[in-house]
């Protein structure tokens, strides 16, 4: 009997949808049944954008495209986006119905390639995998069928890099986030292809990542296929930084291994870094009174149920600069087998003294009972999404939502990266914390 997951933090792989949606002026067209498109954007949609939500192009396959196909159909939902949406980019994904069926988006996709129409394809049925890996390989099929069209000849631009981070949506603060890296990442002296969201400058970007220089990968799994595969493809080295930067001290620490994998200007890498850390550090002194003056009320253990890049993110922050000790932390991210090693590896070196106990787990119910079994889960900080309300509250602990389906917040263009996003870590934990002051 299949195992039901209880409590679901991700999509299938037609979660993908979401990573088109977060490219200035792109569309996806979707081509599955009815409901499909609908039921990822109220998971981890958090709003339209230009083109995402009910704006969605769908066939909506119903029984007779099931019995003679949707080939057909499929051509006539994509001739009427062309004609009533105004896209710089089209992508069409398949959901699992087309693809038991076997419809061939591939030949329906290159007739209006074949007339220099902007459109991609890839193959994304819902039981293919999650909208983690089905991320990447949407990524890859738009730089392989649009932005290596663009390629020019064997030029490469200095000081240019593609980034790839957190899954626009998936993480519901990818927008801050963002525009947080690209700010740093310039701020050391590099030119920055940030690919999503609105510090991006759309698909101007995409059709210059040939001609970078580097790849980052800020992420602990995710985007290592994309990097790995334009190594292959163009010969474009990659850094890899496992998890997202947050604060005074691990960002300082990417910018500066950034800084020498790119053989940039040392003295300009920590003339940035010394005037951030001087504003980051300043802001953390004005909160020395308010931290020994609470500091019986505060939050001593925190439990993280996130994925992978955010858990490891938030632990070395949370322990290393505000001294709030790790309990279990729980991955939930479906992480493939051949990166959990390097993992827990970084969990048991979270700092010089203390390590962190981490599982990978899937189902929310579960990773719930053992955290109300836990015999020191008083006063506790727990970071995850909407689904641990109710744990909170049943616990008296404190809860930052930061996972989808996150619910009761509304989020704009707050993000956690950086040094500004470690102010607003602060912020948010303690503003929390102060609410529920007893």
């Amino acid at each position: 009997m299949p195992k039901l997951i209880e409590q679901p933090r991700y999509s299938c792989a037609l979660g993908a949808q979401q990573t088109v949606v977060a490219i200035k002026r792109a569309v996806p067209v979707v081509h599955s049944g009815p409901g499909c498109s609908e039921k990822i954007s109220s998971l981890i949609g958090q709003g339209e954008g230009y083109a995402g939500g009910s704006t969605i192009p769908c066939t909506n396959s119903s029984e007779a495209e099931v019995v003679f196909g949707g080939e057909d159909r499929l051509r006539s939902v994509i001739d009427g986006a062309l004609k009533v949406i105004d896209a710089d980019l089209y992508v069409v994904l398949s959901g699992c119905t087309s693809d038991i069926v076997g419809d061939d988006i591939g030949r329906v996709a290159q007739d209006y390639q074949e007339q220099g129409l902007p459109l991609v394809y890839a193959e994304t049925g819902g039981f293919r995998s999650n909208n983690y890996v089905s991320h990447e390989t949407v990524v890859n099929a738009i730089i392989d069928q649009y932005s290596d069209k663009y390629r020019d000849g064997n030029d490469v631009i200095k000081g240019l890099v593609n980034v790839f981070a957190t899954i626009p949506y998936q993480d519901p603060f990818w927008n801050g986030n963002l525009a947080e890296i690209k700010r740093i990442l310039e701020g050391i002296g590099l030119h920055v292809n940030i690919l999503f969201g609105n510090d991006s400058n759309g698909l101007s970007e995409w059709r210059t990542i040939p001609n970078a220089e580097f790849n980052i990968v800020i992420n602990a799994w995710v985007g290592l296929k994309i990097a790995k595969h334009l190594e292959e493809k163009y010969g474009t080295p990659y850094f890899h930084f496992p998890y997202l930067p947050i604060g005074g001290a691990e960002t300082s620490k990417f910018l500066r291994q950034v800084g020498e994998f790119c053989n940039l200007d040392k003295s300009r890498v920590e003339s940035f870094i010394k005037k951030e850390e001087e504003k980051f550090y300043s802001h953390i002194e004005r909160t020395a009174d308010f931290m020994l003056e609470f500091r019986y009320g505060l939050p001593r253990r925190f439990y993280t149920i996130l994925d992978s890049t955010y858990s490891l993110g938030f632990s070395k922050y949370l322990l290393n600069e505000l001294g709030i000790i790790p309990a279990k932390q729980f991955i939930i991210d479906d992480t493939p087998e051949e990166f959990k090693e390097s993992i827990r590896q970084q969990f048991k070196n979270i700092s010089e003294l203390r390590s962190a106990d981490v599982e990978f787990m899937t189902d929310g119910g579960m990773i719930q009972e053992i955290i109300r079994n836990d015999e020191n889960k008083n006063r506790a900080l727990i970071l995850g999404s909407g689904w641990e309300r109710d744990l909170a509250r049943e616990l008296n602990a404190d809860l930052l939502i930061v996972s989808v389906p996150i619910g009761y917040r509304l989020i704009l263009n707050c993000g956690y990266a950086g040094y500004n996003g470690g102010l607003r870590v602060i912020e948010d934990i303690y503003d929390r914390v102060l609410n529920t002051y007893r």
